[in-house]
């Protein structure tokens, strides 16, 4: 080979490491070719397991595509509940036998727009019926199988017993019964296990599965929801009550008022508790409370000599607050008991029984005239 300057140049060879010979390429053991071989294999069985076992899960969870046809036999009473998704209430038909897979009722529920509306409640179904026809029931509240009770406000508890025997299947011992438990009916621990005033009136769905203790229990409930909306503990607190006598305060006003006038009846009561030396001497004197001493129901005017029974609810013997509630209170009454008018107000008197006029003083001889002005509106009226 020529260099740059024409010169005879050597070139070089590439020769053997030292040892003779180049050695031979290395050769694979069999034994290394197998174990990869197995651990590949081992690694597919884990992945088939691994995604068998999955398909098998979400097949649990929400069947196959499989759908029966037809209307369905026999009858299944189903519950759709508070918070149930479109895949939950298709896993209870499922295993309710009333369809044959959840994803054909997830499939149903998602080309119907009516069924994001479905309503918490019981609705009659049937057994092997196809996902279109279960979901055609429950999208329509009009299915509901339920019996709706009404319970007004201002009754006793053995009153609203009396409305839930008559309206229900089960009789007043059960309901009786039932209210004896009264871990199970979720009184709050300042009822100290007294149910009276804390059977929230309102309407009711009675379900088909409901037993007296589910009833009642739901009647607490709804009083629980009122007390946290009129914010009833805190009330109490900023009053200086306590959350029982707070309930007290809110059945009076509930016996004696209605409308705008519940806050000044509030009012009324508080003076009258907290002013011992104004007027009536801290004595409530409310008719509602000698009744219920008396175990009568209802507005039932009240004697001179009944006024002077000896019993602790009876508020013309008895200073301060009753023990206790003396019927239920609605909503608008609790609000007013926890938000008392200002005002200096001591008497009152209802001088109209139909419009329920009523007139506030703190004045005893305006109170001696609105009472004689009472006299004279019963004397040409019925309503007394």
């Amino acid at each position: 080979m020529l260099d740059d300057e024409g010169t005879t140049q050597t070139s070089e060879r590439s020769y053997a490491p030292e040892g003779g010979a180049r050695k031979a390429k290395k050769r694979r053991n069999p034994l290394g070719i197998v174990a990869v071989v197995v651990v590949v294999a081992l690694v597919c069985v884990g992945l088939y397991v691994g995604v068998s076992k999955g398909v098998n899960w979400v097949q649990d969870q929400f069947g196959s595509a499989e759908d029966f046809s037809g209307p369905g036999t026999g009858e299944v009473i189903f519950e759709v509940r508070e918070g149930d998704t479109s895949a939950a209430i298709g896993r209870g038909l499922k295993e309710a036998g009333v369809i044959a897979s959840v994803e054909a009722f997830i499939s149903a529920a998602t080309a119907d727009t009516r069924s994001s509306k479905i309503q918490v409640g019981y609705y009659p179904l049937r057994k092997e019926m196809s996902a279109v026809d279960a979901l055609e029931v429950l999208v329509d509240p009009a299915n509901q199988v339920k019996n709706t009770v009404t319970v007004p406000e201002g009754l006793r508890v053995v009153d609203i017993v009396d409305i839930l025997a008559e309206k229900t299947e089960f009789s007043r011992a059960q309901y009786e019964a039932a209210l004896k438990d009264t871990a199970a009916l979720g009184l709050p621990d300042f009822a100290e296990g007294n149910p009276e005033g804390y059977l929230f009136p309102a309407t009711y769905d009675i379900g088909p599965k409901d037993k007296p203790k589910d009833i009642l229990a739901k009647m607490v409930a709804r009083w629980r929801q009122a007390a946290d909306d009129v914010q009833l503990e805190s009330r109490a607190a900023a009053l200086g009550y306590t959350p029982a006598e707070l309930m007290t305060v809110a059945s009076l006003v509930e016996a004696e008022g209605r409308g705008d006038d519940m806050a000044k009846i509030a009012t009324v009561i508080y003076n009258r508790v907290e002013n011992p030396g104004a007027g009536t001497g801290g004595k409530l004197q409310i008719d509602a409370t000698v009744n219920y001493a008396l175990g009568r129901t209802g507005t039932i005017a009240v004697t001179t000599d009944e006024t002077l029974t000896d019993h602790p609810y009876n508020t013309y013997v008895v200073q301060g607050l009753p023990p206790g509630p003396i019927e239920a209170p609605g909503e608008e009454a609790m609000a007013a008991a926890g938000n008392p008018a200002e005002g200096p107000w001591i008497y009152y008197v209802t001088v109209d029984l139909k419009t329920g006029e009523t007139k506030f003083t703190d004045s005893y001889d305006e109170f001696l005239t609105f009472k004689a002005e009472y006299k004279s509106y019963c004397t040409t009226s019925d309503a007394c």
